[in-house]
């Protein structure tokens, strides 16, 4: 960025390094692969993709991701170390944009992690952002716990990372705890107050622990920050990082009151919030700003009688805007596969010839059990269709289960292993437990059960239930998710479509190459 161009916000991503850090949020090799593509189509104008040095995996993922992106900068996390620092550069040294990004804690009770003074950790940063420098021309620094460092300190160290030559200094409320009019003072008077502040980008990283994560970016961007650094619904650590939706879609509606533009091609939005829910296993909440089911939906007749006449009356922005179809195709058993496709374009989701085979196969089976097929009920159906490209070793044949008031319930399951069939019949505390014991049964594993979750895709007795299982087995977690009419049905498939990821992660990483080798805090 020209750091003179004042009317410019860049969109600084880590969906893929500090959302995946939210706990269960552990994506594939290929799952990141995909959400980065998604991303640099998109115009995000830097995409971090992974800390490097955190395992082999982490390593591997942001190289490819770095070597395949095509106009996003690609970034890489560094702790305040030497061996960080060299290893995040060979991990992103193949972007045509590399930045390397390092950070440290700056506050009081972070200089008492590494048992630093203040001198100390000056010299360290002196040192580390010198060496970034010395490899890369984009380096940015970040002081994590930065709303809670005393001021002076605060501003002697940013000073030395702009003379030790970061390009970008981001200024973290790593733990949510700062205010939207403290969030823009700070950042105000860094600008005014350290020399040398004028040639570099700010940037604000915030946390929602209080609810105000982007309200917080927001303000810091009115004190003169010009970069924020978000992921895509939000996810990250504990209540999570400010959404990339919410501030772009801010920025463009508000206009008149924050004129600050972003390149984001908000149409594609919608898209890769259902791809990032669905890969993280973390649904987005149906009342969730710009995304949410329910986000441009009216049920009141006062609300839906003004939509008629004006849709203005009660959306300040329109569904288009974020990829969501304006119009509606009412599909049925009659649909085709031309009207299916049109459909799921429409919906902002866009398949191969492959995968649109799939889930027509699905939505006929579908449509044959309910009376209407909702885009909600079509855009599960794509949640539930495998997409991680390897042939599932386990498969769901049959299954019959016996439910009474008086005793345990009784599944009898029949699946194909590598080929075979197999079944089972086991008891258990409830219809769902007893079918978990016979995949158990016919497929022993280890896997502990982390989250079985549950809502209903659309209303009445035929809706479809979504499920999402999270398995956690020798410290890998993988995520399956299945939609069906039966519940119960529903819960199988998604339990055995997490026991293939599973088994795929297995295979491909070998002894903990996938797995965070490391332990590492996060940067805000």
């Amino acid at each position: 960025m020209n750091t003179t161009d004042k009317d410019r916000v860049l969109i600084f991503d880590t969906t893929l390094r500090d959302g995946e850090q939210s706990p269960g949020a552990t994506m594939t090799h290929d799952e990141k692969l995909e959400i980065a593509e998604l991303l640099d189509d998109m115009g995000v104008d830097i995409i971090e993709a992974g800390f490097p040095i955190a395992s082999e995996g982490d390593f591997r993922a942001v190289a490819e991701i770095a070597d395949r992106s095509k106009q996003s900068v690609i970034c890489g996390l560094a702790r305040a170390q030497l061996p960080d620092i060299d290893r995040c550069w060979e991990a992103v040294r193949r972007s045509e944009r590399p930045r390397i990004h390092t950070f440290i804690g700056t506050s009081p009770l972070h200089r008492a992690i590494p048992n630093l003074s203040q001198d100390e950790m000056a010299e360290r940063i002196h040192e580390t952002v010198t060496h970034a420098r010395n490899l890369c021309d984009n380096v940015q620094w970040s002081p994590m716990d930065a709303t809670r460092t005393e001021w002076d300190y605060l501003r002697r160290v940013v000073e030395i990372a702009i003379k030790a030559g970061a390009t970008t200094i981001n200024i973290p409320d790593t733990v949510g705890y700062t205010a939207p009019r403290e969030s823009a003072d700070l950042i105000r008077r860094l600008i005014e107050d350290v020399p040398g502040a004028d040639e570099v980008v700010f940037a604000t990283h915030c946390h929602n622990d209080l609810g105000m994560a982007t309200a917080n970016a927001l303000a810091a961007v009115e004190g003169g920050a010009r970069q924020i650094e978000c992921t895509i619904n939000g996810l990250g650590e504990r209540a999570g990082n400010t959404a990339l939706e919410e501030v772009v879609m801010a920025l463009r509606t508000r206009g008149d009151i924050m004129p600050w533009d972003t390149r984001v091609d908000t149409k594609k939005i919608m898209h890769i919030s259902r791809r990032v829910a669905t890969v993280s296993g973390f649904p987005v909440q149906f009342n969730k700003a710009i995304v949410g089911k329910n986000a441009f939906a009216h049920e009141s007749g006062i609300h839906q009688d003004g939509m008629l006449k004006n849709a203005e009356t009660f959306e300040i922005m329109r569904p288009e805007d974020v990829g969501l179809a304006a119009t509606n195709l009412v599909m049925g058993k009659h649909s085709g596969r031309a009207a299916l496709r049109d459909k799921l374009k429409n919906l902002g989701v866009d398949v191969g010839d492959n995968q649109l085979k799939d889930i027509f196969v699905r939505f006929k089976e579908l449509a044959d059990r309910k009376k209407e097929v909702y885009d909600e009920d079509i855009l599960a159906l794509v949640t539930a269709t495998t997409t991680d490209g390897h042939k599932d070793r386990l498969q769901l044949v049959n299954l019959a289960v016996t439910c009474g008031t008086g005793g345990p319930a009784e599944a009898t399951l029949e699946m194909e292993i590598d080929g075979t069939e197999a079944s089972a019949t086991c008891q258990g505390d409830g219809p769902v437990d007893a079918t978990f014991k016979a995949v158990r049964e016919l497929h022993p594993n280890k896997a502990r059960l982390q989250l079985y979750q549950v809502h209903a895709v659309t209303e009445g007795t035929d809706a479809q239930a979504t499920v999402s299982v999270r398995l956690e087995e020798d410290g890998m977690i993988a995520t399956g998710q299945s939609a069906d009419t039966d519940t119960v049905v529903a819960s199988a498939k998604a339990y055995i479509n997490a026991l293939n990821r599973l088994i795929v992660r297995r295979e491909k990483s070998g002894p903990g190459s996938d797995q965070k080798e490391i332990s590492y805090k996060d940067v805000g």
